[in-house]
């Protein structure tokens, strides 16, 4: 008599003896203020900005290098240097591992928003300089882009005016690896300071100069007003110094150079990061960043 033929696990016991195939579990990550994460679907890459519930739902907010920010649903999704994760709540405030406003060890943020680099050093100056056109306008890039640019080397100068660009720029020399950037006060159509930058950006090593300015007046008016408990910088006549003008509409002391140094501090100190300033300014001042910086030849 034959062998009977063997009879199949799955014929004998159903499908549900077979083992279930082994599930993927993605790691479990806190959606800690400033960690970079990537929406695998839409390729959006940003920081953690905030965990809030939105519509029902909790969402995490993810911020670009650009300042533009995107709500997704908290949860699976996400690549974390590549590789998929789940977002989850980070932990309450105060938790260990968090600082007193629930940030990760590692992740703060500096003033201009970027992430901060732990335990680096001030790079050595590039060949690349960014030119602004006075001392406070120097401050206040100072202030708030500071610790990015001593990271990335980039040395920043005044100008003292703007009618030295074209000078400056021929002593430059621009070229491949020595990128000028500059930013000037009301860069605006058929104001001085667009004839200036045109005339330098058509002469020798103009595709090496990045000019970018700002609409206001001064720089002062780049700090937005309520910062300063304003609705809005007042309106100071044609004829009228615009800084004097200014400082004797708040009330404030104006009759000579200290006091106007005294309100400058003042405006300055209402400044503490880039969400203080007008898009109009931060924008332009990413821009020169990028483009110093993005020359490979640049050392």
């Amino acid at each position: 008599m034959g062998q009977a033929a063997p009879v199949s696990t799955v014929a004998r016991y159903g499908p549900a003896a077979l083992p279930a195939p082994a599930r993927r579990v993605l790691p479990q990550v806190p959606a800690e203020l400033g960690l970079v994460v990537e929406d695998a679907e839409t390729g959006w890459c940003g920081a953690v900005v905030a965990v809030e519930r939105s519509a029902g739902m909790v969402v995490v907010v993810l911020e670009d290098r650009h300042h533009r920010r995107r709500s997704f649903p908290l949860g699976p999704g996400f690549l974390l240097e590549g590789n998929p994760v789940v977002l989850v709540r980070p932990q309450a405030s105060g938790a260990p591992g968090t600082d007193q406003a629930g940030r990760g060890a590692g992740q703060r943020r500096t003033a201009s928003g970027s992430l901060a680099v732990a335990d680096r050093r001030a790079r050595v100056a590039r060949t690349g300089r960014i030119y602004v056109e006075g001392r406070h306008d120097a401050e206040l890039v100072e202030k708030v882009w500071g610790e990015d640019l001593r990271v990335a080397g980039v040395v920043v100068e005044p100008l003292d005016g703007v009618d030295e660009l074209p000078a400056i720029v021929a002593a430059f020399r621009p070229g491949p690896g020595r990128r000028l950037g500059v930013l000037v006060d009301h860069l605006v159509a058929g104001s001085k300071e667009s004839r200036i930058a045109a005339q330098v950006g058509a002469g020798p090593g103009g595709e090496h100069v990045l000019v970018r300015g700002h609409p206001f007046v001064d720089i002062w008016a780049a700090v937005l007003p309520d910062r300063l408990g304003l609705a809005e910088w007042p309106r100071v006549p044609r004829e009228q110094p615009w800084k004097e003008g200014v400082l004797a509409a708040l009330g404030w002391p104006h009759a000579d150079p200290a006091d106007l140094a005294a309100g400058w501090r003042r405006i300055l100190a209402a400044v503490h990061g880039y969400a203080d300033l007008h898009p109009a300014l931060s924008g332009r001042v990413e821009e020169l960043v990028d483009f110093v910086t993005g020359d490979p030849l640049d050392t």
